[in-house]
C-alpha cells in the first residue's frame, strides 16, 4: 500500500509562548517528523552548520528561488532574506513523514495561501499576565521591548482565526499532549485517507 503523505504542521504564537520548548518535545516524540530549514542569506554564525541550522544562500540563488515560486514563503528582515524552500518540504512529506515549521504569523498564512492541506496550529498564553511574567523570567529584554513585544502579541492574536486549532501552553507536557492528539486525528481524516479508503473498497469489490 502507497504510504499516506505527511502532514505539514505550523506552529505559531506570540514570543514567550513556547513554542521552541513545544517544537522540541514534539520531535523527540515523533521520529518521523522533521523539523522545516529555513534558507537564508545572512552569514552563518559560530557553529552553525549548512543544512542543519539553516540553508545558507547568496542573494541571487535566493531571488532566483522567490522568481522560480521555490518558497513557500519568504521575507526580508535587516537586509537578509529568509524563506522556506518547498522542495525540502515536499519531498519529506511525499515520503510519507511529517514536517514541523515553527513561524511568525505573517509566514504562516503566506503558507496557507500556498499550502492550504497543512495544520496551522497558534499557540497562546494562560493569559496576558502570564506570558508578561514569562518574558520578565527571561530576563533577555529591556523593559521598553517587554512593552513592545506585549503589545505585538495583543494584536497578532487577532490572527488566530486564520488557524486551523488553538492550544493553549499553560503547562508544556499538556499542551503537547493536545497537539499529538491533534495531529492523530488528522492522520484519520477522510480528506487523507482517500487512498486508503479506495484500497478498502477495491478489495472488497474484488474479494
Amino acid at each position: 500500500m502507497m504510504a499516506q503523505q505527511g502532514i505539514l504542521i505550523v506552529l505559531s504564537g506570540p514570543s514567550g509562548t513556547g513554542k521552541g520548548t513545544i517544537c522540541q518535545e514534539l520531535l523527540r516524540s515523533y521520529p518521523n517528523l522533521h523539523y522545516s530549514i529555513s534558507a537564508t542569506t545572512r552569514s552563518p554564525r559560530f557553529g552553525e552548520a549548512n543544512g542543519v541550522n539553516y540553508w545558507f544562500t547568496s542573494k541571487e540563488e535566493f531571488r532566483t528561488m522567490i522568481s522560480e515560486d521555490q518558497l513557500l514563503e519568504w521575507a526580508e528582515v535587516y537586509g537578509n532574506y529568509y524563506g522556506t524552500p518547498r522542495r525540502y518540504v515536499d519531498q519529506i512529506l511525499a515520503d510519507g513523514e511529517d514536517v514541523v515549521l515553527e513561524i511568525d504569523t505573517q509566514g504562516a498564512i503566506k503558507i496557507k495561501e500556498k499550502f492550504p492541506q497543512g495544520v496551522f496550529i497558534y499557540i497562546v498564553p494562560p493569559s496576558l499576565g502570564e506570558l508578561a511574567k514569562r518574558i520578565y523570567k527571561r530576563a533577555t529584554d529591556t523593559p521598553e521591548n517587554i512593552e513592545r513585544r506585549l503589545g505585538c502579541a495583543t494584536a497578532e492574536m487577532n490572527q488566530v482565526y486564520s488557524y486551523n486549532y488553538v492550544v493553549v501552553n499553560d503547562e508544556v507536557p499538556a499542551a503537547v499532549a493536545k497537539i499529538k492528539a491533534i495531529i492523530e486525528a488528522e492522520k484519520c481524516s477522510v480528506a487523507r485517507s482517500s487512498e486508503l479508503i479506495s484500497k478498502i473498497c477495491n478489495s472488497v469489490c474484488n474479494g
